[in-house]
């Protein structure tokens, strides 16, 4: 009998060991914080314009990073109520001109943010420089401000996004590995994008790139000019460096960067 109840004490013993280790793990803040979801100011922007085209670069591996980015959960465009309903009157316009927008990145969370500067921080990781960035060095993209600690992308009211003449083409599918050609170089040698000729690629890390380089000129400066005049007539403002990028103004989160992930859950019932 002893030797039976020593027995017994010491699974007991085990027993509850085992239930307050799961205890103490089911209590852990890591394993149950849940996702922050976005407030209810967000949308996902085929609810408000289900005709802008989205090709959503970072949920793949066609970027300048050459992985899907952290955050992007789905190839979905989320932003801001404001700006999304700026964005759709600008469709209405370009519509009625035979052309759509098509947008490649909208909200973008600081964990993508982060990796980003991951990346950058590694100078031995240039898979895709010879499409994004063949005439820079990656040691200077900090410097240069191709790459930064925040983007005003996470501020959600911030939209890359190009012109597309109708009826659009298909984009032909990245094939991770296949050979890489320049962002600057001529249209007909670049990646085949739908989008009008803007004079590079999107994403392309090189000056011509600015939206009023002199070296930009005829169709493509015209192609510019039709993207950006659209949008600033629905209150967005472009960034000089980048003619794909542009911010709808007044923001309504002007100092805060969310991190909730690209997601259709993130903004669930808004």
């Amino acid at each position: 009998m002893t030797g039976l109840a020593s027995a017994l004490r010491a699974r007991a013993v085990i027993g509850a060991a085992a239930l307050l280790a799961f205890a103490g793990t089911a209590a852990s803040p890591a394993a149950a914080a849940p996702e922050p979801k976005a407030p209810r100011e967000f949308v996902a922007l085929d609810s408000v314009d289900r005709t802008i085209l989205q090709e959503m670069r970072y949920t793949t591996a066609h970027n300048f990073v050459g992985e899907p980015i952290d955050g992007y959960r789905q190839p979905l465009c989320v932003l801001t109520r404001p700006a999304a309903e700026a964005l759709h009157r600008a469709q209405t316009r370009l519509l009625a001109r035979g052309y759509t927008l098509k947008v490649y990145d909208c909200y973008r969370p600081q964990r993508a943010v982060d990796h980003f500067v991951r990346w950058a921080e590694d100078l031995a990781d240039e898979r895709m420089k010879a499409e994004f960035y063949p005439l820079v060095e990656k040691e200077r993209l900090f410097a240069d401000g191709y790459i930064a600690e925040k983007s005003g992308h996470s501020r959600g009211s911030t939209v890359d996004l190009t012109v597309v003449r109708l009826p659009a083409a298909r984009t032909r599918a990245y094939v991770p590995g296949a050979e890489l050609t320049s962002c600057s170089g001529p249209y007909e040698e670049r990646f085949p994008d739908s989008s009008v000729d803007m004079g590079t690629g999107y994403d392309c890390f090189d000056t011509l790139s600015h939206t009023e380089d002199p070296r930009i000129t005829g169709v493509q400066r015209a192609n510019r000019q039709l993207l950006k005049g659209a949008l600033e007539a629905e209150g967005f403002v472009n960034l000089p460096e980048e003619w794909w990028h542009f911010t709808f103004k007044p923001e309504p989160f002007p100092a805060t960067f969310f991190d909730f992930p690209v997601a259709r859950r993130s903004v669930a019932g808004h």
